[in-house]
């Protein structure tokens, strides 16, 4: 996906506001397995997913858990570094290799400074992270295992066929085992 469309989608901006932006924009590539931000660091940066798949984990003394999926498109960020400048919560792994496009944060601030167009692209930016959060929380805490499969089903069929069940099952808040039964209770 290019730049000025995934710009576009959070929303659009006039030619010279977009044109300004995309001068501070950057590409960069990294292998599958790659920590492209690790949990209790500051991340200075906003990544934007060209190409590929990323997940977004918490570790725990037993195990990762994942908590979003990142494809093509999507912005990749630290929410707690971007806003408050201090060291996020979560790890984010590429589950495969993967393109991106990058702008340092301390760069996107000040153009909120110099271009109203601009600053009002990052508070949709914001905003719309802030209802990806809340629909996650809400899902974990509503929905059943067999509802929150039955919706990554619907939304992002294709996340079955890029990313190991194992990142699925922690992802659905359930076992690999439980997975299983509930992938075989559908089939």
């Amino acid at each position: 996906m290019e730049i000025d469309q995934i710009i576009n989608s959070i929303f659009p901006l006039p030619e010279l506001s977009k044109l300004n932006l995309i001068q501070h924009i950057s590409e960069v590539s990294h292998s599958k397995g790659f920590c492209l931000m690790e949990a209790n660091k500051v991340i200075p940066y906003i990544y934007f997913l060209k190409k590929g798949i990323v997940r977004a984990y918490a570790s725990t003394e037993n195990n990762d858990i994942t908590f979003w999926f990142g494809t093509e498109g999507e912005p990749v960020v630290s929410m707690k570094s971007y806003v408050d400048e201090k060291p996020g919560y979560e790890s984010i792994e590429l589950l495969e290799d993967c393109n991106f496009y990058v702008l340092e944060t301390s760069k996107l601030k000040n153009l909120f400074n110099e271009d109203i167009y601009i600053a009002n692209w990052g508070r949709k930016f914001a905003e719309r992270e802030l209802v990806k959060t809340e629909e996650l929380i809400i899902s974990r805490q509503y929905k059943t295992a067999l509802e929150r499969y039955k919706d990554l089903l619907k939304e992002k069929p294709y996340l079955l066929q890029r990313v190991q069940l194992g990142h699925i099952a922690s992802y659905l808040g359930i076992t690999q085992v439980s997975l299983s039964r509930i992938r075989a209770e559908i089939k």
